[in-house]
């Protein structure tokens, strides 16, 4: 059986930045490092911790809008091989999803140049000029990539045995508990190399394409 669905996450993975948001504090020249332990220490969940980023930002820049975000976040490189990567898949007749816990603005952009199937990201509301409200809209919360990739599989009609994952982190291991083959690229943490069914810990993001279609170009090995 091939795989019919591959999910990728975003930050690490598809784009070569740590993380989307951490960008948006750097260009600030700020962080949110208290809010990242009161969320890892469950003192907080998704939607608090999204309402502290965007007080961060709205301090330096009070009618911060998402045409701002996207300017900010227009320098981040893609992946080197990631546009290999979704070619090769694309030619196999594979659909490609995004699944990230990052900014919708970038995982749009990123969805667009690489020609990517479905993405899903987190993002903001917004007033009528597109300024930020203050409020975040979770589409894939943090600790829940499973359940969000199993909704995607249901979507597409799509099983476990037909789904390969891509990802870099702890967070990103839900994802490979549903899915046939779990990559762990450039991974951040053990947590994910043990969790993984391939670890390619540098090089380019196409090496993934041997470990996701195997010899026969569509079956893993």
């Amino acid at each position: 059986m091939g795989l019919r669905l591959v999910a990728l996450d975003m930050d690490g993975t598809l784009v070569d930045i740590v993380s989307s948001w951490g960008s948006v504090h750097r260009h600030f020249g700020d962080s949110n490092d208290a809010a990242l332990a009161a969320f890892n220490e469950s003192r907080i969940g998704d939607q608090e911790f999204v309402r502290s980023d965007i007080r961060k930002w709205r301090g330096h820049e009070p009618g911060l809008s998402v045409f701002d975000l996207d300017r900010i976040l227009a320098p981040s490189p893609l992946m080197p091989g990631a546009r290999e990567l979704i070619q090769g898949l694309r030619a196999a007749g594979v659909r490609t999803a995004i699944v990230s816990a990052g900014i919708d603005v970038l995982a749009k952009r990123v969805g667009r140049e690489l020609g990517i199937d479905y993405v899903l990201a987190n993002g903001f509301r917004t007033d009528a000029a597109g300024r930020l409200t203050g409020e975040g809209i979770i589409r894939v919360p943090i600790r829940e990539k499973e359940a969000v990739l199993r909704g995607i599989q249901s979507q597409f009609g799509v099983s476990p045995e037909e789904t390969g994952a891509i990802g870099n982190s702890e967070i990103d291991i839900g994802m490979f508990r549903c899915s046939r083959v779990g990559i762990a690229f450039r991974p951040a943490d053990d947590a994910i190399r043990r969790a993984a069914t391939r670890v390619l810990e540098s090089g380019s993001l196409e090496l993934a394409l041997d470990a996701l279609l195997g010899p026969d170009g569509r079956k893993p090995p």
